[in-house]
């Protein structure tokens, strides 16, 4: 199986599971911060919907020649979050889906001023940038909704919102 194959499964699962995190996202609080320095909820969540397609347009590149500005625009409404998401993971998935291993082994850039800042394979680059620092915020807007008081969806496991393992009770009659 190419390694794309296997990059492009756990997107899709992961996807998933961002959707749901996302779904929880109130409409009511985008602005809100948990700290002065800190992204708002808006912002963090736009974000998130994003990383996919916006991280695999980078990392299709053979690199950049300046590090990107970081601008974090925020949701207007926690409606358009789950299309945004949606709408990032098929860019992602067609930027990266005919990849082969050879494309996936190849030294990616990252330059500043003329000087190499980062250096290492476009798969790790996708796996360090496009997976775990989605799944680092994703984590970060977990405890933003739990301030917030609302219920925090399952993720790898039982939240203490949300256990899908759970047992229903057996009702006889």
């Amino acid at each position: 199986m190419p390694i794309i194959d296997s990059l492009l499964q756990e997107l899709e699962q992961e996807a998933q599971t961002t959707k749901r995190v996302l779904e929880r996202v109130p409409d009511a609080h985008l602005a809100w911060k948990p700290h002065q320095k800190s992204m708002s909820l808006g912002q963090l969540a736009l974000h998130i919907a994003t990383v996919p397609g916006g991280v695999a347009k980078i990392a299709a590149q053979p690199g950049l020649d300046e590090t990107p500005e970081f601008i974090q625009p925020s949701a207007t409404s926690a409606a358009e979050l789950g299309p945004t998401l949606d709408d990032s993971v098929a860019q992602a998935k067609s930027l990266l889906g005919g990849m082969t291993d050879q494309q996936l082994m190849e030294v990616w850039t990252l330059k500043s001023g003329g000087e190499v800042v980062m250096a290492m394979p476009r798969l790790a680059v996708l796996r360090a940038i496009m997976l775990n620092h989605w799944y680092h915020h994703r984590g970060q807007l977990s405890v933003y909704l739990r301030q917030l008081n609302v219920p925090v969806p399952s993720i790898y496991g039982p939240s203490a919102d949300e256990n899908p393992f759970a047992r229903q009770p057996v009702v006889t009659v």
